[in-house]
């Protein structure tokens, strides 16, 4: 009875305190110096069409390095603790009932799909909405789609792990680069900004969305692969 009390005020305390935040709200009714220099130099100074992601991934490179610090973090402390979930190898898989021949074929004809379209969002994150994030999570939808169709699919973790390896290398190394040879992290100056509105523009911020979807696709596929290896054999 107490513990119930207690949840119900401490419900009524979080809903007095967002209502003040929703009532005291007021819409600013112009940008501030950071935002209005954002919106007005961000096209000319990085060449890129999406300003978005163009401030993520340039003027807030750091913060996205700390980002993609963090899911790799979680994907690493999920494969450690499910470590020891794992059967040993040899031992009897458990015996599922089929998941149908429409599953499969439907699978055999999304997947290749689905990757394609994932890349095609990160590739593509200078010009239209989308990014790193988003076309990773998109390509592991993949690997997700995989093992619905089996479950006691394996994949080999080599692979993820030396694109995951790869790709976050090359990316805090073009950071560096932006360092070195233009005005800070992650400058995308360090290439041509090319034609505005193009694929091949906006300097190297198509291939720092490329490492980030990789990146972040190969962490999702690693904690999806670690999840699924724990069923336990009957």
């Amino acid at each position: 009875m107490i513990r119930h009390a207690l949840a119900v005020f401490f419900l009524l305390g979080l809903g007095t305190v967002f209502a003040g935040l929703l009532l005291g709200y007021s819409p600013d009714t112009e940008l501030n110096l950071t935002a209005r220099y954002y919106a007005e130099n961000t096209a000319n100074d990085l060449g890129a069409a999406n300003i978005v992601t163009a401030i993520i991934v340039t003027y807030r490179g750091l913060d996205t390095l700390g980002e993609v610090t963090v899911l790799f973090l979680t994907a690493a402390i999920v494969a450690l603790v499910l470590a020891q979930s794992r059967h040993q190898p040899g031992t009897p898989q458990r015996v599922l009932p089929p998941s149908g021949e429409l599953l499969h074929t439907g699978s055999r004809l999304l997947v290749p799909l689905i990757v394609l379209f994932g890349v095609y969002v990160f590739v593509n994150g200078h010009l239209t909405p989308g990014g790193g994030f988003q076309g990773g999570a998109i390509v592991a939808s993949s690997m997700l789609l995989l093992l619905l169709t089996d479950p006691l699919r394996r994949f080999g973790h080599r692979m993820i792990a030396r694109v995951e390896s790869l790709s976050g290398l090359f990316y805090v190394a073009i950071g560096v680069l932006g360092l070195v040879l233009a005005g800070g992290f992650l400058d995308n100056r360090i290439l041509p900004l090319g034609d505005f509105g193009s694929l091949f523009s906006a300097g190297a911020i198509p291939i720092i969305y490329s490492l980030v979807g990789l990146k972040v696709g190969a962490e999702f596929s690693s904690m999806l692969v670690n999840l699924s290896e724990t069923e336990k054999p009957q």
